[in-house]
């Protein structure tokens, strides 16, 4: 049987002419990321090794993002021991606050991550890079520190499901709603360990930022990664962005899959996870009066700047609903500075919300957006775990930045088509 594009990137940085799934391997990494909570840990262990330097200072990412600028003497602890690792190492890809932004956003921005790349990061969320057509996956700090010191690292080769899309997604529906569809499908364990492969024509109709929103939510369907093929899209995104040689890999036309999942985009319509899994999908045309405290639109998931466009069309003209907050992050520098010079940021304060500089904050309770007990928040995050933004009682709607921008007018769980867009 042939290889899919997942085995044939990792067999040729293993250095294989082909692998199988539930092979062991162990392969060259083109980047290693960690985070201002991540990275400690892993300093600490490579401290523990006999290596007096990093593998390669260019292909080390340092992004300290999840509670920059410092919340708390705790947080400004860890971004004090990044920082100084990354200047003893003379780390080229560190981002000191000014510079950085969500990492996921931030390092395909950066022309960081291209296709044909081994990619590790110790965040689950790594694998948002199978946009591009690179393996990109979360591993643990322990993994990052061997990362860093070896450049390599030990992968079990996955096995795949392939999506097929068809069709065209409809006004106001977006890759969150995809992703939420498919994750409400198949389950929160339902691609375990598994490369979800996305294939068909109605990839054609996806832009970048779609697309890098499905691949960021492949592990909250369980899956290993998520990937991509390379189109004239996404070598136009990485032409623009980047300087590196990327290299396209494709599926064999036998590659084996576990199981081929048929999807037209055009069926799809706004969805909503429910607390307290992902996979509990609702569509919005589904629901009853849901009343909430708070909207969060950004994230690694959806602060790109076609989610700020889509936010500020809908909330042009109106205001926040009363005693709703509403809180924007845009995912980095350069996405805030494009939102200001499009007039997005003086949109969504003229409605009544908040602006934040890049940050992770709320998506994992971290700060910026804290939920008291009862709280309801419609976010275009990414996890709505039991205490996942707050108090263990309080609530977490996952939506599109459409969905999330018709609740914040309305004051309740609702979608553009409600106030009359």
């Amino acid at each position: 049987m042939g290889m899919t594009m997942t085995q044939k990137i990792l067999a040729a940085h293993a250095g294989l002419d082909e692998v199988k799934a539930g092979q062991l391997i162990e392969a060259d990494l083109d980047l290693v990321l960690g985070n201002d909570i991540t990275s400690p840990v892993a300093i600490h262990e490579m401290e523990k090794m006999t290596v007096k330097t990093v593998f390669d200072k260019d292909k080390i990412a340092l992004v300290p993002d999840h509670f920059v600028p410092n919340k708390d003497i705790k947080s400004a602890e860890h971004c004090k021991c990044v920082r100084e690792f990354a200047m003893k190492h003379d780390i080229t890809n560190y981002f000191e606050v000014g510079q950085m932004g969500i990492e996921h956003a931030l390092l395909p921005e950066q022309g960081l991550t291209v296709a044909g790349d081994v990619i590790i990061g110790a965040d689950s969320h790594t694998c948002t890079y199978g946009a591009l057509g690179a393996f990109s996956t979360g591993v643990g700090s322990t993994d990052m520190a061997a990362g860093m010191a070896t450049g390599k690292a030990w992968f079990k080769v996955p096995s795949a499901i392939q999506f097929v899309f068809t069709g065209k997604l409809n006004p106001w529906v977006s890759g969150k709603d995809v992703i939420l569809h498919i994750i409400g499908m198949i389950g929160v364990d339902g691609a375990l360990y598994q490369s979800m492969e996305f294939t068909g024509d109605g990839i054609a109709n996806l832009s970048m930022d779609d697309r890098f929103t499905i691949a960021n939510m492949a592990i909250e369907a369980g899956a290993k990664n998520g990937i991509f093929p390379v189109d004239d899209l996404a070598r136009q995104y990485m032409k623009e962005h980047s300087k590196r040689p990327f290299k396209e890999y494709a599926a064999d036309e036998d590659a084996e899959y576990d199981r081929v999942i048929e999807i037209d985009l055009s069926t799809i319509k706004p969805t909503v996870s429910f607390p307290h899994l992902p996979e509990n999908t609702h569509t919005v045309d589904s629901i009853e009066d849901i009343a909430i405290n708070q909207v969060v639109i950004g994230s690694c998931t959806n602060g790109r700047l076609d989610d700020l466009r889509c936010a500020a069309k809908i909330l042009e003209g109106k205001k926040v609903a009363k005693g709703l907050r509403v809180i924007v992050i845009p995912a980095t520098q350069a996405i805030y500075l494009k939102a200001i010079e499009e007039g997005l940021v003086q949109i969504f304060i003229n409605a009544g919300a908040v602006v934040s500089t890049p940050t992770c904050g709320p998506c994992l309770g971290g700060y910026m957006g804290i939920l008291a007990e009862g709280e309801r928040c419609v976010s275009t995050t990414n996890r709505n775990f039991v205490g996942r933004m707050g108090h263990v009682n309080s609530e977490i709607y996952l939506a599109s930045p459409a969905v999330a921008a018709a609740s914040a007018v309305t004051g309740k769980i609702s979608q553009p088509a409600d106030i009359g867009m």
